[in-house]
Order: structure tokens, then C-alpha cells, then sequence
């Protein structure tokens, strides 16, 4: 292929050597080259690959933490960074967006059938998210033993995830949705959808995201997915990370104890400017943001509060309480067995 090519590009420097039918004939070998190229694999030379085969990489035991932001991703990400074995890095914006791109093709059967017919076969178009996802995942950071994505929105497919890549697990960060509505709007971040003038609407895209992801996580199964409660992560962090590095089958290390000593750090953990936690995260863990919402919300909203929200009770939490007790039941001891 390389030298019918360079023969075309010769061929265009010399001017009328390669007009009428020898240009055509040029073109028609390089396009069957192409061809060739294409449908044979390079070894055998003859033999026609597997396109149904997974690309290389597939079966790594990647980590996916998601959730609805503000619900406490960033700092998950950042204890998990903290690990010696461990390497998330900042969001990538774009895994989701392939993600969601896939959906809209799989939901419309004519443009399925679109790609049917050009031979862009579902175990085609598979591989090629994969890769790609893999590729932004694996090289824009440090190499690691253990490679992570904190991409939210991405728990929202994660049953497809899980399809690309069998052997992956999710953290799914939980929040009180009344501090995660707050925190998005007074830290004024865009999230499609969201009406950062009204807690009430908020509220109900809120209930929407985590409807969707708790049942994701519910069909992904105990085995895959593991719920983090935000609350249970800065009151009790020593037993909440144990069982969370337990469910990842990574060995304890006292690092992700004290994640803020690695910021920016030689493969420790990178943060970006850009990122509204940021500036949260490089302090050690804390209890200030725990209750902040507490007197922010609108009395005819806090009345409303389990029609608006009825996944706050889903998830434990106390839709008329106010201030809640967040404390009133630590979570148990890790097994250390």
C-alpha cells in the first residue's frame, strides 16, 4: 500500500504522467490495495480477520465511579488516586459522551439498521467504543496497576460498560439529594437540564439521574456495583474505604487516609483547574459540607420534599428532617478475615 501510494504522490508531482486511464488505473490498484489491506490480516496475509473479536484490553479490571455530581465523586477519585496501585486522574467529559452517542444509535431502529447495513455490526461498533474509551482512559494519565474513570454520568450505561469491559466495577456515590441540589447550585455547576435558579426543579432532575443509576447499579449486582454513601465516607472514611478497597479486591494502604498529602504529586493525585471541586478536595477530609443546605431551601420546596424527591427515602434519607442525623447509625466494622 505504502509504495502505490507513494507512486500516486510522484505521480502528481510529474504532472501529465499520470493523466486519463493511467491515473484511473492508479487509483482503481490503490483502492484495491486498500481493500486487501483491510480484510486480510497481516500475518496470514490471506486470511480474513475476526472483526468480532474484543480488541485487546477488554478484560481489564477497570474502576468506574459515578454518580450525580456534587455527590462526592471528586474526592472518591482522590483517595482512590492516593493508592499505590490506583490511578483515576480528572474527568474525561468525552467517555460519556461516546457512551450516549452508542445510545442514541441503539435507540433508533432506523439509524440501526443504517449501520447494519454498512456493515457496522453491533460487535463492530462495541470494539470501536471500547477502544476508544480505553484509549482515553489508559493514556491520559500515569500507568498503574489498576486503572479508574470518574466520569458521573457514565453509571447511567453502566449495564452497557459492563458489556465492554466484563471484568470492571462501580462505585456509585451516594449524597442527601437536598445537599447535592444545593451544592450544584451555589457552585453554579452546568448540568444539562438543570435549572440552577430553581431548587425545585432541581430537585426533580436530581431524583431523575439517581432513579436511573440506582437501577443501573441494582441490575449491575452486589458482585459489580457497591453504593458509597458521601456521608459515611467523611464520618466514618477508615471504615467506608476498607470495605470500598475490599469490594476492589486492593490491598489496604494508609495513603488513602491522607489523599491531600499526594495532590499534584509524582503519581499521586492530579487535579484540574477547571474541575468545581478542586478546590475542596486539597483539604483533608472534612465535615463542612455536610449540612451547609440546612435553611437554604424554600419552605413551599421543603414541603413538597418527598413528592419532589421519593428516592431520599429510597436511600435512607430522612425527607422532613431538617437538619438530618446523619450520624445516628455508623456503618459496620470492615471484616478483616
Amino acid at each position: 500500500m505504502c509504495i502505490v501510494v507513494r507512486c500516486l504522490c510522484v505521480g502528481c508531482r510529474r504532472g501529465a504522467m499520470w493523466r486519463g486511464a493511467r491515473w484511473r488505473l492508479a487509483a482503481a490498484l490503490a483502492v484495491a490495495v486498500l481493500v486487501v489491506w483491510a480484510w486480510h490480516g497481516s500475518r496470514a496475509g490471506r486470511a480474513r480477520r475476526d472483526l468480532a473479536a474484543p480488541v485487546e484490553g477488554r478484560d481489564l479490571p477497570l474502576i468506574f465511579i459515578g454518580g450525580v455530581p456534587r455527590s462526592g465523586t471528586t474526592l472518591m477519585r482522590a483517595m482512590l488516586d492516593a493508592h499505590g496501585d490506583v490511578r483515576c486522574g480528572q474527568e474525561t467529559r468525552v467517555v460519556p459522551r461516546i457512551l450516549q452517542m452508542r445510545q442514541h444509535w441503539a435507540r433508533s431502529q432506523k439509524e440501526s439498521v443504517r449501520l447494519e447495513q454498512a456493515g457496522v455490526s453491533r460487535a463492530v461498533l462495541d470494539n470501536a467504543i471500547a477502544a476508544f474509551c480505553l484509549e482515553v482512559i489508559v493514556r491520559h494519565g500515569e500507568p498503574a496497576p489498576r486503572l479508574c474513570n470518574k466520569d458521573p454520568l457514565v453509571l447511567k450505561m453502566g449495564t452497557y460498560v459492563l458489556e465492554l469491559f466484563p471484568n470492571a466495577k462501580f462505585l456509585f456515590m451516594v449524597r442527601d439529594g437536598r445537599a447535592t441540589v444545593h451544592s450544584i447550585i451555589t457552585r453554579k455547576v452546568t448540568i444539562t437540564g438543570f435549572d440552577l435558579t430553581s431548587y425545585r426543579q432541581c430537585l426533580t432532575k436530581w431524583n431523575h439521574a439517581v432513579e436511573l443509576m440506582y437501577q443501573q447499579c441494582k441490575s449491575l449486582g452486589p458482585t459489580r456495583c457497591l453504593m458509597v454513601r458521601y456521608e459515611s465516607l467523611v464520618l466514618w472514611p477508615r471504615e467506608t474505604l476498607h470495605r470500598i478497597l475490599a469490594f476492589l479486591d486492593l490491598p489496604w494502604d494508609e495513603a488513602v487516609m491522607h489523599h491531600e498529602r499526594y495532590i499534584n504529586q509524582p503519581n499521586g493525585v492530579a487535579l484540574s483547574n477547571v474541575e468545581r471541586s478542586s478546590d475542596q478536595v486539597v483539604r483533608p477530609v472534612n465535615l463542612d459540607a455536610l449540612d451547609k443546605w440546612v435553611g437554604q431551601i424554600p419552605a413551599d420546596v421543603r414541603a413538597d420534599m418527598a413528592e419532589l424527591a421519593p428516592m431520599l427515602s429510597v436511600l435512607g434519607y430522612d425527607p422532613w428532617a431538617n437538619p438530618p442525623r446523619y450520624d445516628a447509625s455508623p456503618p459496620p466494622a470492615p471484616d478483616t478475615t
